[in-house]
């Protein structure tokens, strides 16, 4: 496999699995860059198969994010790294790089109410409080908490059910 072809197929998995360990998009761009930079400037790359190579691609792209956060003097993330990779397993599967899963992600979030959709995105897109969401959709901090509770319990169904 040509160095151009081995990041056509991986760097957008490795990406994301360092915004799921914590990265922000520039940091996550960074990090890719290094990661496949680092398997070029060592001796001929073998590839075994797209499952090893992911798994090794996200090792060292972990490894990267570890240093990174030892330099910052930043490792409260890091303890729960082992964690993100089973769900990363899990979730997204050891050779892909998330885009099944992300499309069945939108998909989902398509079928829910117009309200379930914008609670959540006030939640996880701009970090909203539950009073605020309320206040939003004319609902108490509790009325917003059940909500997005329940949007966030279909979402789970419906993605399980799709990549099942």
């Amino acid at each position: 496999m040509s160095p151009q072809e081995l990041i056509t197929r991986h760097q957008a998995g490795v990406w994301r699995y360092l915004r799921l360990l914590g990265c922000d998009n520039s940091t996550a761009d960074d990090l890719t860059q290094e990661t496949f930079l680092t398997i070029l400037r060592r001796p001929p790359f073998n590839q075994y198969s797209d499952e090893a190579t992911a798994a090794y691609l996200r090792r060292i792209a972990r490894n990267l994010f570890i240093s990174l956060k030892r330099r910052d003097k930043r490792m409260h993330l890091v303890a729960a790294i082992e964690s993100l990779d089973a769900v990363w397993d899990r979730w997204i599967g050891a050779e892909e790089d998330g885009e099944e899963f992300i499309s069945a992600l939108n998909e989902c979030l398509q079928g829910l109410t117009d309200r379930a959709q914008l609670a959540l995105r006030m939640r996880f897109t701009d970090d909203a409080k539950r009073v605020e969401i309320g206040d939003k959709l004319g609902i108490t901090e509790h009325g917003a908490k059940n909500l997005v509770q329940r949007a966030k319990q279909q979402l789970k169904e419906c993605v399980q059910t799709k990549l099942t």
